[in-house]
């Protein structure tokens, strides 16, 4: 693939980006004449891999001009930042935002992947990672598995082979070149997690999505390197909605009459689901009281012929409003009823509501939960499962992000948890024995808690404390094989495989 300077002049125009051209010949809104046939067939943010045909963006509050003077002695020739640089390029473009500029060039670099696939965007402070997978199970049935996914916990850009991501939504120049892959690999249709950075941060700046998907909103990623207050973290998250050419609300979302009235004001015409019957909601799901996995999908007006009965493979009446959100978002890019009935009833989640049962006949959940709502909602659900035993809980928090975290963790563990160890998650540039002491500050009641270090330590910990009634719950970790330390992934076994091996063992 390649990109002239022209097409980047016309694309930056057309955005009202460019500032100016900074050459040998001065500053300019013209193309130098010796550059006027300049093409690149590579775009890069990287100094390390850049050559005399790569077009490089200076972008992020860490760049440093070193990087460019590096990049420049390695044979690059035209850059883009948001201020010109003393480097002896042949050419800096200049521009007034230069995140916005790297999505603008890297979608026509890339040929416009999104206008050959059926996009769908899930926002939401929980349920986005299962709401995708429950999404992506539907359409293999009707695509013969023909579907790309992004998310937190795994991606897939051939339908079938998976990878870690490091951003729940890449940056605009990975997450272009990942469509154009799955374009390239034959995929139909592409799910995304679309979280409040993507919109914070222009890391998905110009994209429209065909089905737009906003699961719920509760505080978090409230910190001074993520969003300073709920406001902006609410304002980001609502970005989907003009973004979106279909959207799909859950009833009993918190703000959900704003986000109803966020849709009519950009004419976004909407589906709304829910747990029980209102004036508007359209679609709405029923529990089987005599089996917890089974569900009802009911409706007055059926447009989208998916009413009828379903079953899930994951625990949790929440998780039922995560299938009927994906079985309307995947009715309306294709699938049948007999799809999303197929694909619920096959979905399964890394690290999502993962069971094993200890040594002692006790219960060990493993799962993702790692926000208030979500944590609130496992342990609400494990409680009501085993209401003759103790609910053991092993968290932790994660480190430099989303500090509220731990007052949240403290107020559930309070309310939910008989026993609380406290253990490392992610801690970055943080000690993890001071994120464990400031959750513990903030738990009310008296039930015990340990602190312990080592995340496999405290595990084994849980695991030999429970009794036969009990339930052990693992959480924040979910699939992940990483804990990230010091800026660093360092390899963990991962949750799941530890208390496997340690009631194998």
């Amino acid at each position: 693939m390649t990109i002239s300077l022209e097409t980047i002049r016309e694309c930056l125009l057309e955005e009202h980006l460019l500032k100016e051209f900074i050459s040998a010949e001065g500053w300019s809104l013209s193309l130098p004449i010796a550059l006027n046939d300049k093409t690149f067939d590579t775009l890069s943010y990287d100094s390390r891999t850049v050559n005399t045909d790569t077009l490089f963006f200076c972008k992020g509050l860490n760049f440093k001009s070193e990087y460019l003077d590096k990049a420049v002695k390695s044979g690059l020739a035209v850059y883009v930042a948001e201020q010109p640089y003393d480097v002896p390029a042949a050419l800096g473009i200049i521009v007034t935002d230069i995140k916005k500029a790297m999505a603008v060039i890297s979608m026509a670099f890339y040929d416009y992947p999104q206008e050959k696939l059926k996009l769908i965007g899930f926002t939401g402070t929980k349920g986005k990672t299962t709401a995708a997978y429950f999404t992506k199970f539907i359409l293999d049935q009707a695509t013969n598995k023909k579907t790309a996914m992004l998310s937190t916990m795994n991606s897939t850009l051939d339908g079938k082979t998976f990878f870690k991501s490091h951003l729940t939504t890449p940056e605009s120049l990975d997450l272009y070149q990942m469509m154009a892959e799955a374009v390239k690999n034959k995929m139909t249709h592409f799910i995304m997690e679309v979280s409040s950075q993507a919109y914070k941060t222009n890391r998905v700046y110009g994209l429209f999505f065909d089905v737009g998907i906003f699961l719920n909103i509760t505080p978090d990623h409230i910190s001074p390197i993520e969003h300073p207050t709920f406001d902006d973290y609410f304002y980001c998250k609502r970005q989907l909605i003009k973004h979106s050419k279909t959207m799909i609300f859950n009833h009993e979302s918190d703000y959900f009459q704003l986000l109803k009235e966020t849709a009519e004001l950009y004419t976004v015409p909407y589906i709304v689901y829910g747990d029980q019957s209102a004036k508007d909601t359209d679609y709405i799901y029923q529990t089987n009281p005599d089996d917890s996995l089974a569900f009802s999908i009911n409706t007055e007006n059926d447009t989208l012929a998916v009413s009828g009965e379903y079953h899930l493979r994951l625990g949790g009446d929440f998780n039922k409003g995560n299938a009927l959100s994906a079985v309307l978002a995947s009715a309306l890019v294709g699938a049948t009823r007999n799809d999303c009935q197929q694909g619920v009833k096959e979905t399964t989640v890394p690290g999502r509501m993962e069971l094993l049962t200890n040594k002692n006949g006790a219960k060990v959940y493993v799962d993702y939960a790692h926000n208030y709502d979500s944590l609130k909602n496992l342990l609400t659900f494990v409680k009501e499962e085993h209401p003759n035993g103790r609910l053991l809980v092993v968290i932790g928090s994660t480190g430099n992000k989303a500090i509220s975290r731990r007052k949240d963790f403290g107020t559930v563990l309070s309310e939910l948890a008989d026993v609380a160890i406290l253990t490392t998650d992610d801690p970055a540039d943080e000690n993890p024995i001071t994120i464990c002491e400031e959750i513990q500050s903030y738990i009310s009641t008296d039930i015990p808690v340990e602190i312990v270090a080592d995340r496999s330590e405290a595990i084994e910990i849980a695991l030999a404390m429970s009794q036969t009634e009990d339930a052990v719950v693992l959480a924040g970790k979910g699939a992940d094989l990483y804990q990230k330390v010091d800026g660093e992934d360092t390899p963990y076994e991962g949750d799941f495989y530890i208390a496997e091996r340690l009631i194998r063992e």
